[in-house]
């Protein structure tokens, strides 16, 4: 059959293919261009037959794929179940996500570190407003008590103190959507206050001024442990500094 010439086609086709060998007709049948309902011309018959109406040569030109047949394997679990194993409190739940059990020690939820940052920021913010409207509003108080147009324009301070005790009670309430307003009032402050200690040539009050307003903006920022103490450390300190200033002057 080696040297057997085949013609071949399918059953919708009018015009034959070939000459062709039982290994190039086995070709096209690989490429899926013949199927078992192929036709192929018998010259014993002179007539066209599917091939596979002949078994040796339907073996030939679709010979049966073998198949791998895979072993199952018995996989042994490495973990052993402890039955006499404690159970689980939510208070070991909380030490493991706090990296305080003896598992996740110095693996600590990084979420939660960040979540202490920020509240160590806003308790700082709150501090740092609270001192800063005190030097505000303790040089006018007169004025605010007394409500006279006249004196509050002598001591336009005092309404920069009220915003600052606004935005400490709203921070106090836990409404962190206020640090863009915290961060603006930082800035105006600085500017405001700046300019006013720098035409006296305060230069203490301008430097702690300075580190306060920039410890305020960036304890509004900072998520990280150590940058966010040593934001509240220079905004609580700035801003303690300056009235501890006004109250000791």
């Amino acid at each position: 059959m080696a040297t057997q010439e085949l013609y071949v086609r399918n059953a919708n086709e009018s015009e034959a293919r070939g000459p062709f060998s039982v290994q190039q007709v086995a070709d096209l049948a690989e490429t899926g261009q013949l199927t078992p309902e192929s036709l192929v011309y018998d010259a014993a018959t002179e007539q066209w037959v599917t091939i596979e109406s002949n078994p040796e040569l339907k073996a030939a030109i679709f010979p049966e794929k073998k198949k791998l047949a895979l072993k199952a394997k018995e996989i042994k679990t490495l973990n052993k179940s402890e039955e006499d194993a404690k159970p689980i409190t939510v208070s070991d739940m909380l030490d493991a996500a706090e990296g305080r059990s003896e598992d996740t020690k110095g693996k600590a939820d990084p979420e939660i570190a960040m979540a202490r940052a920020a509240k160590i920021g806003m308790i700082g913010a709150i501090v740092t407003l609270v001192a800063a409207a005190a030097e505000e509003l303790l040089p006018g108080l007169d004025a605010l008590f007394s409500m006279d147009p006249a004196k509050l324009i002598a001591h336009p301070l005092v309404f920069l103190g009220l915003i600052d005790l606004a935005l400490a009670a709203a921070l106090g309430l836990g409404m962190s959507t206020m640090y863009p307003v915290v961060r603006f009032r930082a800035a105006l402050g600085l500017g405001l206050m700046g300019f006013m200690y720098f035409a006296q040539g305060a230069g203490p009050e301008l430097t702690a001024l300075v580190v306060g307003s920039v410890g305020l903006y960036c304890s509004t920022i900072f998520v990280s442990l150590i940058p966010a103490a040593a934001a509240v450390a220079a905004g609580v300190g700035g801003m303690g500094f300056l009235a501890w200033r006004l109250l000791a002057g």
